[in-house]
């Protein structure tokens, strides 16, 4: 049997540290997908995809090799000039969804892709990573928190979104119950909200799964 569904899903945060690869982790292990992460800055510890695969409960083949690993938990551009690593921009296209799934003939399947740190960081000295997604054109899901500050960078994120005319599938909130303020986001900012992943005491593969089953309407994500 064959897939007729295919989608590439970019998950873009508000800030460092929103919980963009935690809902990353959920959101492929729910599609069935495949993650990818570009650019990891950092590598002392677990990495996003490290992070990812614990949680996403997937096969490991699913989690993609990142494109650069850079050693420095700094801006990519910085990272890389200390590594003497030069990001080639040209050359980061998402790769294909059309990968085998288990039991399956090679069908097409979903892709999920995790951002470096926030929309403005710097690639190169001449890219920000914002500009990238614009080239690539595929749905950004934005990530932000419920803490104090998220209407300013929520409402700066969206608008930097639309001003580079980027698709925004919708915004998810993590964190602590905040109704008024992700209303006065979702309001002032004129964008679906997708839903909000609490935080979770034990978090694991099977606890996240079943939060994120809890807190979001899936058809959202549907091709």
């Amino acid at each position: 049997m064959k897939r007729d569904s295919s989608r590439v899903l970019v998950v873009a945060g508000t800030d460092t540290g929103v919980g963009k690869t935690v809902f990353s982790a959920a959101l492929t292990g729910v599609l069935n997908g495949h993650y990818w992460k570009p650019i990891q800055s950092g590598l002392d510890g677990e990495t996003d995809s490290d992070t990812v695969r614990r949680l996403s409960g997937l096969p490991p083949d699913r989690i993609l090799p990142e494109a650069y690993r850079l050693l420095m938990p700094a801006s990519p551009h910085i990272a890389a000039r200390l590594d003497g690593v030069e990001i080639d921009v040209e050359g980061l296209s998402p790769p294909s969804p059309s990968l085998p799934l288990p039991h399956e003939e090679a069908g097409e399947t979903s892709l999920v892709i995790e951002g470096a740190g926030g929309l403005m960081v710097p690639l190169t000295s001449r890219m920000l990573q914002i500009d990238l997604y614009a080239r690539w054109q595929h749905p950004v899901i934005l990530v932000a928190r419920t803490a104090l500050g998220t209407i300013n960078h929520s409402l700066l994120s969206i608008e930097a979104l639309r001003r580079r005319d980027i698709p925004i599938l919708g915004i998810a909130f993590t964190g602590e119950s905040e109704p008024e303020v992700e209303m006065t986001v979702v309001e002032t900012g004129q964008i679906r909200r997708l839903g909000r992943l609490p935080h979770l005491d034990h978090l694991e593969a099977a606890s996240l799964r079943a939060a994120f089953a809890a807190c979001f309407d899936m058809t959202a994500f549907a091709p």
